[in-house]
């Protein structure tokens, strides 16, 4: 059987889909028995792993699904962090992976891209991904590409759940010293971490959080705890967390064309698990602006699957998405 695989990498961990149907009838519209495979990898940012070991992993995973499978791959689509944003470390990593998938086609991207094609089905749109990182993209009806934010969590990545784990520890401090009325979330953060002294909160940061970007970025389930107890401070955090993520369609919008067109706009990432904290205001904001908020139509390693069968396989394209549609 031939696969197509997908890849969405992250920087802890990655995940593999693959789809794949009987190579004697891959070209018949009537053919229903597509076979679906998922597994999870380690983390494939080359900066943090190295490109070696990033491949390695990749090798083994995609290996073990066509094992588990009886087949091949056919063609691997992978959305990876940091493609694109390193000339030299971009041509080293895909050397490196092209080496142990070596005769099979291969589509690099960031995984910003695989985000936007599960999220949008490969329909014209925007997709807003606020996990660790905040980051968009977006293709318009003349297939033109946009990317906006993925900057860099030491001087970016507004309204991500990084940003907003440093605003809670920024909030905290000033609650605890006066600077701010103290609410809800100067309580949270206290009874959370059993603080007898405030002050030791700052070893505790030190000790557990300093140099870690998950575990920073973790400390949003704190805001949103407050905010439901009835933060004001918490409140308005999220309320300029949608309004930096609005900066990023902004961005995308002004460099695509979507006159005359519906603008949908998707999303993924962890910071929308905090629900009506951020998408009742985030669906608002994006109808201000001439959009439509939609619910994301697949995973991002199904999008980076969709994305494999767009460019080895489009005949089967059609096919694939009907398919899809029908088994959610």
């Amino acid at each position: 059987m031939q696969y197509y695989v997908g890849i969405d990498g992250g920087a802890t961990k990655t995940a593999v889909c693959a789809a794949g149907i009987d190579g004697s009838s891959i070209n018949d519209p009537s053919v229903n028995n597509l076979s679906f495979r998922y597994a999870n990898t380690s983390g494939s940012s080359w900066r943090e792993h190295g490109t070696w070991k990033v491949a390695q992993n990749l090798k083994e995973s995609v290996g073990n699904l066509m094992e588990a499978g009886r087949g091949e791959a056919a063609g691997i689509a992978m959305g990876l962090p940091c493609h694109g944003e390193s000339a030299e470390g971009d041509k080293e990593l895909e050397q490196a992976v092209s080496e142990v998938f070596a005769g099979i086609p291969l589509y690099f991207t960031n995984d910003v891209e695989v985000g936007w094609a599960g999220s949008m089905a490969l329909a014209p749109g925007i997709n807003i991904v606020a996990g660790t990182g905040a980051i968009a993209f977006g293709k318009d009806v003349h297939g033109q590409t946009a990317r906006s934010g993925g900057w860099s969590e030491f001087f970016g990545d507004e309204g991500s759940c990084y940003w907003m784990g440093r605003k809670v520890m920024e909030l905290f401090s000033k609650q605890a010293d006066g600077r701010m009325p103290k609410d809800e979330l100067y309580e949270t953060v206290k009874r959370e971490f059993s603080l007898q002294n405030d002050y030791s909160f700052i070893d505790l940061v030190h000790a557990k959080y300093t140099g870690y970007r998950k575990q920073v970025a973790s400390l949003q389930f704190l805001a949103e705890k407050a905010a439901l107890a009835g933060s004001p401070s918490a409140k308005a955090l999220y309320e300029e967390a949608v309004l930096e993520l609005c900066l990023l369609v902004d961005a995308i919008r002004g460099k695509l064309d979507f006159e005359g067109k519906p603008m949908n706009v998707s999303y993924s990432g962890g910071l929308f698990k905090a629900g009506d904290l951020v998408l009742l205001q985030f669906s608002r904001e994006i109808e201000k602006r001439g959009g439509k908020l939609i619910l994301p139509c697949f995973t991002p390693v199904e999008g980076a699957m969709l994305l494999a069968f767009q460019l080895f396989c489009p005949d089967n394209l059609p096919q694939i998405l009907k398919i899809m549609i029908g088994r959610k």
